[in-house]
């Protein structure tokens, strides 16, 4: 069974969710680790000769050391661009936390040193009628990480999220800022308001890449706090 398990949600939508789970699996490759990264649940996806292909499941994919089956990376994919019940509910299917979180075990099985679960959207993302895809985490166990996109409004944001997140039962292992608005205004006044609020680790502070790559990332990170946590 993995040894660090993660579940990497983001202040909201193109918060850079995928973007630094691949540059923390690099990172955690680079120091020989052995990692997984997962997107169970997928909505925007591409027809291929192999079936619907989700852009940001690829990638993670094609960053973790342990390359697992596309389906067992992202068993739920989903082709509609939307919020995933809704995605679901135009193509005849429905969406349970138990579900999702038993596939995403069978994947915590493997030997690895880290495994990542990247949510889909913010944190308060329905399922059904009933559920968020904040369920599966809670029905996992695993930290969070939180990635904060950096622009005007991402102090609310992120602490709405994080507030959610420990109401839920669960801990902030860590988290990083995203920095996806070159022209945010007193970027690091804000940098520094959420330093001074929050308890978790700062993982690291990404600057505004206009070709982001696993690679750029990783340069720009610190697993020591994660590697450590051994909660996780």
């Amino acid at each position: 069974m993995a040894k660090h398990n993660f579940f990497v949600a983001g202040t909201d939508t193109d918060a850079g969710k995928t973007l630094v789970s691949t540059g923390i699996l690099q990172a955690a490759n680079r120091l020989g680790l052995q990692t997984i990264g997962l997107k169970p649940v997928a909505a925007g996806s591409e027809e291929t000769p192999e079936g619907l292909r989700n852009d940001d499941a690829l990638k993670l994919q094609q960053a973790a050391s342990i390359k697992l089956g596309y389906d067992s990376v992202n068993p739920i994919t989903l082709a509609a661009a939307v919020a995933p019940h809704i995605a679901a509910a135009q193509v005849g299917r429905s969406l349970s936390a138990d579900r999702i979180a038993a596939l995403c075990r069978g994947s915590m099985m493997q030997r690895a040193d880290l495994l990542l679960i990247e949510g889909a959207g913010g944190w308060r993302v329905p399922l059904n009628g009933r559920e968020m895809l904040s369920r599966v985490p809670q029905l996992l166990e695993t930290p969070v990480i939180l990635v904060i996109g950096m622009k005007l409004g991402c102090i609310n944001h992120a602490l709405l999220s994080a507030e959610a997140i420990v109401r839920d039962g669960l801990r902030i292992a860590g988290w990083v800022a995203n920095r996806i608005d070159p022209h945010m205004a007193c970027y690091e006044d804000n940098l520094a308001t959420l330093r001074g609020l929050f308890q978790a680790p700062l993982l690291g502070e990404v600057p505004y890449l206009a070709n982001p790559t696993p690679e750029a990332v990783a340069d720009c990170l610190d697993l020591s706090a994660l590697l450590a946590d051994v909660r996780g």
